[in-house]
């Protein structure tokens, strides 16, 4: 599932694992790494690194430290590092990060904007 060339692991030394085949509904947060290689409907949330693989479909909001994408997502993404969009990487949405590399072949449909993104609310809700 992980590359195996790249062995760094987070500081919680947790990697998580979503499966092809897998359909989660509802939202996922995580201080770890997680690899999404099935669905998900709802948001996620990492202090560490998301890995979307090329199949996954996310329908939700995106939020992680650092982000790999080579599947779709719909929803805004915001990364407070780097967001790599690999070349079969589609979104549907904003993307807020540091730092980008963009694959030829990637799409995006949206607005991005580099920057600060360390204070940004997951969603626009604002009435918490």
């Amino acid at each position: 599932m992980f590359n195996p060339k790249n062995k760094a692991e987070n500081a919680t030394g947790t990697l998580n694992t979503i499966g092809l085949g897998t359909t989660i509904v509802g939202n996922i947060i995580s201080s770890g790494d997680l690899r999404i290689d099935g669905n998900i409907e709802g948001d996620l949330d990492s202090k560490a690194r998301i890995v979307i693989g090329e199949k996954s479909v996310i329908t939700g909001n995106l939020r992680a430290a650092n982000a790999i994408i080579e599947g779709k997502v719909v929803g805004n993404v915001i990364v407070t590092e780097v967001l790599s969009l690999k070349s079969t990487a589609l979104i549907e949405g904003d993307i807020s990060m540091q730092k980008i590399v963009i694959e030829n072949g990637a799409v995006f449909n949206g607005k991005s904007k580099m920057g600060d993104t360390n204070n940004k609310p997951l969603t626009d809700d604002t009435t918490a």
